[in-house]
């Protein structure tokens, strides 16, 4: 199950990463460190053959890990795309990629 999830210390590391991003620099004082940090601290591999408590708090702080990220992602394109008023047609075209075709102009067009 651990290989599925990647290891545990790369999940703890870019959970750390997500909090740093969510909480600002001093994120070492937040409660939610604080109690990841015991919680792995509690659970470490020990001499059993299966430690069914350290593979549920892996999954768990990936589950976290996925929730932190795709918050700050969506708050990034919520950013990057909510409604600033009225629109040009020509940028809700730049928008999704797409170029208007232009007016059809030069010689013999003109009347």
């Amino acid at each position: 199950m651990a290989t599925a999830l990647g290891s545990p210390v790369c999940t703890l590391r870019a959970l750390f990463r997500e909090l740093r991003h969510a909480s600002g620099l001093p994120y070492r004082n937040t409660a939610a460190y604080r109690y990841i940090r015991e919680q792995m601290q509690r659970n470490r591999v020990t001499s059993e053959k299966l430690c069914r408590a350290q593979h549920e708090l892996h999954f768990q702080a990936a589950t976290y890990l996925c929730l932190l990220r795709s918050v700050r992602e969506h708050l990034a394109l919520h950013q990057e795309y909510h409604s600033k008023g009225e629109r040009s047609p020509e940028d809700v075209a730049g928008l999704v990629g797409l170029k208007l075709p232009q007016q059809p102009g030069g010689k013999g067009w003109e009347q």
